[in-house]
């Protein structure tokens, strides 16, 4: 109930915040925060991060006593029995046998004494075999217990007193585990923010680029305008007219191009940031020709990407990962010591002469599992984890490596998009003075169409590639940000 009460929370801050940047524009800082509460990647690592937590709890566990309950029902078809069905017989006709035999006695005394006398007579008329047959049927019936319907149930503490290591190897697994969840958060976290901010100066681009198309366009159909009447003055030819009217076209068609490629990538922010795709957001900085961004000085020290980038931290837990997989393939090799109790019922009853009614008994003990031989196993599934704990580490140097590499390039390439910035700012004061000069001389008859379509094509060119040059400045630093692992939220 309390995750579809946040869901629904969730959802009317979403309306909301849609609603009110129907009116204002979203800035910078307001895609970001929206792309890092409401994308799916970071519901994903939030998840992980869940599930890495309760399996350290669940591995912590391991040093407590278990506690379990069991039972079971046995229907058998026969009845057990201590002793042969000859045995049986003998002891139910014991009586029987008894009196023939003191009968057989008092008439051998008959024969040897003249006078047996009136005890003699007594004797023979005691009965003595009934009880002693009721004696020995019940003695019968008794080592035959009535075992065709068992009832056994039973409550069992296990607590580990030894597992050759594996509990505290599990235990630090699992702790790692948790690190790298953690870890691979944060490298989404900046994943998210690079592709944030990419989509968000992307538009920015577009929408710049869509203005100067429209310029283009403008100055074009002005152009044609003018090249028309020269030809009805029969100053400008049929060539000169319909090469302005393919640049026209053409200027038209970039036009479509840069409107639809700005549709789409207002498509994709907003997919980012959990908006709703038909939705097209106005941002703030679409109006501002001198795109400068965050422009804060940029420490680049090595060390610091070294200790910051979660890469790196990802691939350290990884390693003592290994080793603690290591740990536990050589405690699977090793004596298991523990101590169990329980107790245990029954019907019929164990300690009640296997009578028909529910009896329980305690018990208390230890149990040793000892492996004593599995022709290698255990020495090559060690050796197995060991190579497996070598590549982690491997990996680990190889990627502190390329990190460094990221940096040096990163930080090469903040230099050189200042560098064509400084180039590009140049070429836009070159351009718009061509382009002047060349409606000055069209104006007075001194050039053609073709120059002024040149000196426009220029003007074009040359504020594009401006546009182009502040926004590598500002992703060029984004990107030094993320190789130095200092970009946060």
């Amino acid at each position: 109930m309390n995750r579809k009460k946040a869901e629904i929370i969730s959802l009317c801050l979403v309306c909301c915040m849609v609603s009110l940047a129907q009116d204002a524009p979203l800035s910078l800082d307001s895609c970001r925060a929206l792309a890092l509460r409401y994308n799916k990647n970071i519901y994903i690592a939030d998840e992980e991060v869940k599930a890495a937590r309760y399996e350290r709890k669940a591995a912590f566990s391991n040093y407590l006593p278990k506690l379990s309950a069991e039972g079971a029902y046995l229907h058998n078809n026969k009845r057990i029995s201590l002793l042969t069905s000859g045995q049986h017989k003998s002891l139910q006709t014991i009586g029987d046998a008894l009196h023939e035999g003191i009968g057989n006695v008092l008439k051998e005394m008959a024969t040897l004494l003249p006078q047996p006398g009136e005890a003699t007579a007594l004797l023979s008329s005691i009965d003595i075999a009934s009880p002693l047959n009721t004696l020995g049927s019940s003695i019968s019936e008794a080592l035959a217990p009535d075992t065709r319907n068992i009832y056994v149930a039973a409550v069992t503490v296990r607590q580990p007193i030894f597992a050759g290591g594996r509990i505290i190897a599990y235990n630090k697994l699992t702790r790692h585990a948790e690190n790298a969840s953690l870890s691979q958060k944060e490298n989404k976290i900046q994943e998210i923010i690079v592709l944030t901010e990419e989509a968000y100066w992307q538009i920015v681009s577009l929408a710049n680029k869509r203005k100067l198309a429209t310029a283009l366009v403008s100055m074009l159909e002005q152009l044609h305008s003018d090249v028309e009447k020269m030809k009805d003055e029969g100053v400008a030819t049929q060539a000169d007219l319909l090469n302005v009217e393919v640049r026209l076209n053409e200027a038209r068609t970039a036009l479509l191009q840069v409107e639809n490629g700005e549709m789409l990538a207002r498509m994709y922010l907003c997919r980012i940031c959990g908006l709703p795709i038909d939705y097209a957001p106005t941002l703030a900085d679409e109006n501002n020709e001198e795109l400068t961004g965050c422009r804060e000085a940029i420490n680049v020290n090595i060390q610091c990407a070294m200790q910051n980038r979660p890469e790196l931290k990802s691939l350290e837990s990884l390693v003592e990962i290994f080793k603690q997989k290591t740990n536990i393939a050589r405690a699977e090799y090793l004596p298991v010591i523990g101590l169990t109790a329980n107790y245990m019922i029954s019907n019929p009853s164990l300690t009640d002469g296997f009578r028909k009614r529910f009896r329980g008994m305690c018990s208390i003990g230890i149990v040793v599992n000892i492996p004593i031989w599995n022709w290698g196993e255990g020495i090559y599934k060690t050796a197995a984890a060991k190579a497996q704990t070598n590549i982690a580490k491997y990996t680990l140097a190889d990627a502190r490596e390329m990190i460094e590499l990221q940096v040096h390039q990163s930080e090469q390439r903040v230099s050189e998009s200042e560098k064509r910035l400084i180039l590009a700012t140049s070429n836009v004061l070159k351009a718009e003075e061509n382009l002047r000069t060349a409606n000055i001389g069209f104006a007075e008859g001194v050039l053609t169409s073709e120059n002024v379509l040149e000196a426009q094509t220029a003007w074009l060119q040359a504020h594009s590639g401006k546009i182009d040059a502040q926004i590598d400045v500002i992703l060029s630093r984004l990107y030094l940000k993320k190789a130095l692992g200092i970009l946060k939220p």
